[in-house]
Order: C-alpha cells, then sequence, then structure tokens
C-alpha cells in the first residue's frame, strides 16, 4: 500500500506540475482516505496564500531587479541584463498556483460563509494578478483558476487592472463586517489576523493601482488620495511576511555569495545613486542595502559587463546576510508605509497641492530610514541636503522618482516606475550589448505557455512593446 501511495502522490505531483503551467489546476481523488479531511481547512489554504503571496512578490522582484538596475549578473552577457528573451515559466507557474489556491480560499469562504476570509482572498487576488499583468499584459484569467478549462483565453490587461480594484473594494467590504468564522492569528502570514491592517493594505493597493495609471487620460489624482486617506498611517500596518521555512529568500541568494555560487550582485547604477559618485553626496542607507567591496567603499557591476575580479575577492557590492532585506529574518514586504508616502507625495504634486506632497516626500524618506536603523542624526543630515530638503516650491517629479527608486529596493513595483518614468532617471544607461534599442517593457510568454496553451497565448513583436498604461 505505502508503494503504491507513494506512485500515485509522483503522478499526482507530475499532473499538478504540468497542469499548473497553464495557469489551471485540476483535482485528483487518489487513494481517498475515508479517514481524512478531504477538504484542507479554510485557515490552512489561508496560510498557505499569505505565505506565498509575500513569497510571489520576491519572485516577481528577482526577474525585474535586472531591468530597474538593482541586480546586474556577474556574468557578461547575461540574459537577465541585455533584455534577451528569458524563459520565467516558473515564474508564471507559483503565481497562478498561488491564485489557484486564493479562488479555492474564496470558494470555500463562500460556502462556509466567512466574509474575513472572503475579504483577504479578494485583496490577496489583486496583489498577486496585478504582479502578473504588469509583466506580462494580458494573461489568463477568467477562466484560468476553477480547473474546468484546460486551455483558458487571455483576458484584456486594462480590463483585469479594473478587475484588480474591484476585487480590493470587494475585499473592504467583507473585511469591513463582522467575522463569522474566527481567523487564527497564526494562519495569516501578513497581518496575523488583523482584520483593520487587511484594510489599510487593500486601500494601500489601491493607491498603487490608480497611481500607475500616471500616463493614461484616466488617471485622477483625486481618486489616488483618497485611497491614500484610508491606507497606511504607520509601519506597523504593512503587509510582510516574517515566517519562512528555512530564512528570507533574499537571504538565500545572500548566502549564495558566501557558498561562491554568484548571486544578487548590486548594479552599478543603485551604488551610484547612493554612494556619491552621482549626485555628490552619500545616502546612509547604502550601508543597509550591502557591506563595502575589500577596497573599503561601494561599487557596482554594469549590467551587461560581468565581473571585474573573480567574484570570491569581494571587488564589488552584492546582497550579504548583513543587509536590511537580506538578513536571514528580515521581513519580505508586499507594499510599504514609504510607497504610500511617495505615492501621495507623486499625485498631491499632480494636483497641484506642493505643500502636501512634499510634507509627503519627506515623511517617504524618514519612514524608510527609520525602517532601516539609521540614526537620527544621519538622517536629519540627509533631509538637510540641498538636493533633498528642496522646500515645498522646489519640489519635482523627476525628485521625488529619484528617492522613490532608493525607497522601492527589491520591489517589482520599481519596474512600473521606471516604466511610467521612462527610465529618466540621472546616469541610466543601456546594459552593455544590450540586444534592444531602448529599455525593456514587458516580458515574453514563457514557453509552456505557448507549448501547452498555444490556441490561447498571443506573440510578443518585441520585449520594447509597451503595456496598456505605459503610453
Amino acid at each position: 500500500m505505502k508503494k503504491n501511495f507513494k506512485l500515485y502522490k509522483s503522478i499526482a505531483a507530475i499532473l499538478l506540475m504540468l497542469i499548473g503551467f497553464t495557469g489551471c489546476k485540476k483535482y485528483l481523488d487518489i487513494n481517498n482516505d475515508p479517514n481524512r479531511p478531504t477538504e484542507p481547512t479554510i485557515n490552512g489554504i489561508l496560510a498557505a496564500t499569505t505565505q506565498n503571496t509575500g513569497l510571489n512578490v520576491f519572485r516577481a522582484a528577482n526577474v525585474s531587479n535586472y531591468y530597474v538596475q538593482y541586480f546586474a549578473s556577474p556574468n557578461a552577457n547575461s540574459p537577465t541584463d541585455i533584455y534577451d528573451r528569458v524563459d520565467f515559466s516558473t515564474t508564471w507557474r507559483l503565481l497562478y498556483d498561488n491564485m489557484a489556491d486564493i479562488y479555492d480560499l474564496e470558494q470555500l469562504a463562500i460556502k462556509t460563509g466567512s466574509t474575513a476570509h472572503l475579504g483577504m482572498a479578494k485583496v490577496m487576488m489583486a496583489i498577486n494578478l496585478s504582479l502578473t499583468t504588469n509583466m506580462w499584459g494580458n494573461v489568463p484569467f477568467s477562466e484560468a483558476l476553477s480547473g474546468k478549462n484546460l486551455s483558458p483565453k487571455y483576458d484584456n490587461a486594462q480590463e483585469l487592472h479594473t478587475r484588480c480594484l474591484t476585487l480590493l473594494d470587494e475585499g473592504i467590504v467583507e473585511l469591513r463586517k463582522n467575522p463569522t468564522i474566527t481567523v487564527t492569528a497564526n494562519a495569516d502570514f501578513l497581518h496575523a489576523g488583523n482584520r483593520t491592517y487587511w484594510i489599510r493594505t487593500a486601500f494601500s493597493m489601491k493607491a498603487r493601482l490608480l497611481n500607475q495609471l500616471s500616463k493614461t487620460p484616466g488617471y485622477s489624482a483625486t481618486n489616488v488620495l483618497a485611497a491614500v486617506d484610508s491606507a497606511y498611517t504607520a509601519a506597523a500596518q504593512e503587509a510582510k511576511v516574517s515566517v519562512f521555512t528555512l530564512r528570507n529568500p533574499w537571504a538565500t541568494l545572500a548566502r549564495n555569495n558566501a557558498a561562491l555560487v554568484l548571486d544578487a550582485w548590486l548594479s552599478t547604477n543603485i551604488i551610484q545613486s547612493m554612494n556619491g559618485v552621482r549626485y555628490g553626496y552619500v545616502d546612509p542607507r547604502i550601508s543597509r542595502f550591502t557591506d563595502t567591496t575589500r577596497y573599503g567603499d561601494y561599487r557596482g557591476t554594469r549590467n551587461g559587463a560581468g565581473r571585474v575580479g573573480t567574484g570570491t575577492s569581494r571587488d564589488e557590492c552584492y546582497l550579504t546576510t548583513n543587509g536590511y532585506y537580506s538578513a536571514d529574518a528580515a521581513p519580505l514586504f508586499v507594499i510599504t508605509l514609504e510607497e504610500v508616502k511617495f505615492i501621495e507625495a507623486e499625485a498631491a504634486l499632480r494636483a497641484n497641492n506642493a505643500s502636501r506632497a512634499y510634507t509627503a516626500y519627506i515623511a517617504g524618506i524618514t519612514a524608510h530610514m527609520n525602517k532601516l536603523g539609521i540614526s537620527s542624526g544621519n538622517r536629519d543630515t540627509y533631509l538637510a541636503l540641498p538636493a533633498i530638503g528642496v522646500g515645498q516650491g522646489n519640489l519635482t517629479l523627476p525628485i521625488i522618482f529619484r528617492e522613490k527608486y532608493i525607497v522601492m529596493f527589491l520591489s517589482p513595483e520599481a519596474w512600473v516606475d521606471a516604466r511610467r518614468f521612462n527610465y529618466s532617471y540621472t546616469g541610466f544607461q543601456l546594459p552593455l550589448s544590450a540586444l534592444l534599442a531602448q529599455p525593456i517593457r514587458r516580458l515574453d510568454y514563457p514557453s509552456t505557455e505557448q507549448s501547452l496553451n498555444s490556441g490561447n497565448v498571443q506573440q510578443v513583436a518585441a520585449l520594447t512593446d509597451r503595456l496598456w498604461w505605459d503610453l
């Protein structure tokens, strides 16, 4: 019996993996034990989906970090550096695996009448779906999660963006109701069952998604600011995962370097934005991003060029376990207070409310400095720099985007910002040996979709093709 059960499990795992590549999930009633529940508990699904939502933020960022030049490959002409058509089938599958589980959570919440779980499911679906469509554009969704269609159609990206906003609104409604089933704290890896914080996360996400429309006719600074008004007001409210099977995944990349498996090297672009080379002042947060080189300074790797040394002699900077984001027990953030403050600063400036914009801009930098443990003296010295403390009458969008680039370190939303800003950061360069004449704007569809969903997958003419909001 044990041999048969292992065989069945292996077959089931292979089938689920193959089906998962298309963004669908099919249930297999194999070796059904009448003494065990056939349906997972609602809090069990919540635990899995909350943790994987955080992990999917990491997975998406580990793609986009190279395109915004937080990371650079230590190997010359690496496909991720030079805008080659990289196959991100695994990232795609993991996003869809989690959305399928969130769909199950939603259905079980409806069945059991649990408003809290239903609200959380809707918010998480918006987070995961927005990650997906912001990388690929049109993607399967309406037919992709129930397991009834193994060749789901592709939904329009603009309609999916609207669907994300609707999911957030629906989630807020459910989360405001008196819960009928208790959400245990240890089953919710994002907010430990705190519905108030979930609601603030939903409004923070809503502000993010509305602000993504800045290049479209549908942009409304008023709507963005209305969402900000109900979003985060303190760092304690942020959505983040702090419990892992082993450690924070950024720490795993940092440990890879210590084991001589080169990974997560920092780009010249992010390093020179902070080490004094580009702007003439040193950002104290650089010491919380990485360690100094063997020369006692901070040096990055030019995208496309590869490392200058052996890779083992600390000639250049990379993630280390001493960093704030890449320590073993570091939290993995979904969305943060400092991001919300920079969203507010941008929207307020676009609404010609210079006072509110400047207050939010300073608050965003301050919140990030405080989070990273920068001393009040170093923080205040930085804020007093003429290039930083410019005064409300001199605040501009380029300044906001420049400072937000630092605040968004290791966030996949930084790639959305880069495209909205047309990569107009001071000193930003195309990678050496870049295959494109312009910065990358989107991903190619993964090979698994092209083979398993060939009747619906769409062809990407060029990776410089812009998504609908990137006009």
